[in-house]
């Protein structure tokens, strides 16, 4: 790992098989090499469930976490709340069926149960015309109801359902008993952890007939009981102009449509993940360039001061993460 890290990295992403899965993310941005079920590609990841490789550059061959600890704040910024740890991770969700209802822990949950504490937001790029989201309970509902709806089969009357619209964003925090119905395609932003506690699984077996393992005491006792349904963020904005799509005290997220090059400014204070979801962006840091086409992603450093952005002869779509 020698060489300056002042460029737009790129990662190999990692591919997750899950039973909900398909075949979008190959379809939509021309992949090859995926599971036939692909229910999320994992951007970019520091996590050891799935840790990136590095693909381009001087650095390239190392992994994520690698270059975490090895650059530490040039590569994390001083925002970051570990020097040496990567704190964000990055997917693309594939759902050709309902997700498992579920739940992640609080930061007081997590302790209390020995695990990771995780909030997350999702930004639909893609939804079929009856696609719903799933995210808090019904008014009155009581761990007494909950468990005995999961006990009888009936936890889905229980759920605040959303109809999915493409282009708007939910913030998932933990303790929000929450699934991603079917066919929605979305991009996910979250903390670097991959504590999932399942409520119900819709009633589905696996290919050998078998139900998937829930986790019915921790789930409950995660829950924030006094969460609302949370409320979706507004999609439209102007061209050139960033919008606020997610604002969390553990990222923020932001939208652009750029129909003409720009300069961005950097911040000593972040990494910034750039993430195209249509059209195409070069991406330029120094002398370094980088074309991003739909569905990719790229990490540049908080040590690269400035950067340029140019969407060439048609308007891009583009999201940026930062702490």
């Amino acid at each position: 790992m020698t060489g300056g890290l002042a460029y737009p990295l790129r990662f190999a992403p990692v591919y997750k098989p899950y039973i909900w899965g398909g075949e979008r993310i190959a379809r939509l941005y021309g992949r090859s090499g995926l599971p036939a079920t692909c229910g999320e590609s994992w951007e970019i990841s520091a996590h050891p469930d799935g840790c990136g490789t590095l693909m381009n550059g001087p650095c390239a061959g190392a992994t994520l976490a690698e270059l975490a600890r090895h650059h530490g704040r040039d590569l994390l910024g001083t925002a970051a709340p570990e020097a040496d740890r990567f704190p964000l991770l990055f997917k693309i969700i594939d759902a050709r069926a309902n997700l498992s209802v579920q739940v992640h822990p609080t930061a007081e949950a997590a302790r209390r149960l020995g695990s990771e504490c995780k909030n997350e937001c999702w930004h639909l790029l893609a939804a079929d015309p009856a696609a719903r989201l799933y995210a808090g309970l019904t008014p009155g509902t009581t761990p007494r109801t909950l468990r005995a709806a999961l006990v009888a089969g009936t936890a889905e009357a229980l759920l605040a359902p959303h109809p999915a619209v493409a282009g708007q964003t939910l913030f998932i925090p933990g303790g929000l008993v929450h699934a991603i119905g079917a066919g929605c395609l979305i991009y996910e932003v979250q903390q670097n952890a991959n504590t999932t506690y399942r409520l119900y699984d819709w009633k589905r077996v696996d290919a050998a007939g078998r139900p998937r393992p829930l986790h019915i005491d921790e789930a409950l006792a995660s829950i924030d009981w006094t969460l609302p349904p949370p409320a979706p963020a507004a999609a439209a904005a102007g061209p050139n102009t960033w919008r606020t799509c997610c604002a969390t005290p553990f990222f923020i997220l932001r939208g652009i449509t750029l129909d003409q090059p720009c300069d961005w400014p950097g911040d000593a204070r972040s990494f910034r993940v750039l993430f195209v979801d249509a059209g195409g962006c070069d991406v330029t840091v120094g002398r370094h360039t980088e074309h991003l086409p739909a569905g990719s992603s790229c990490l540049i450093p908080a040590c690269a001061a400035a950067c340029k952005l140019d969407p060439g002869a048609s308007p891009a779509r583009l999201l940026a993460t930062t702490l």
